[in-house]
């Protein structure tokens, strides 16, 4: 799905310049936009949804009895809560 998500971004990014250079240009800025839409958000799924670690957390953190398999890779996963924090 990133993939796909990262070709559009870059399809609308080139759609954008040429639009641009036909002199289209609310044709050009609405490509622009979509692909800023596109690409920001591809980035910030990638910052807000990390991989999985292999070590604990940290300090304060505390060990769950909620375990379930990651779809993504298909491992099982052990959840932790920070009691401060909620």
């Amino acid at each position: 799905m990133r993939i796909i998500v990262c070709v559009l971004g870059l399809l609308c990014v080139a759609g954008a310049v040429g639009a641009a250079s036909l002199h289209l240009f609310p044709a050009a800025a609405m490509l622009a936009l979509w692909a800023v839409i596109f690409l920001v958000g591809l980035a910030v799924e990638r910052w807000r949804y990390k991989r999985l670690g292999a070590a604990p957390p940290g300090p304060g953190w505390q060990r769950t009895d909620e375990r379930f398999v990651d779809p993504e890779t298909g491992k099982l996963v052990t959840v932790y809560v920070h009691p401060a924090t909620g």
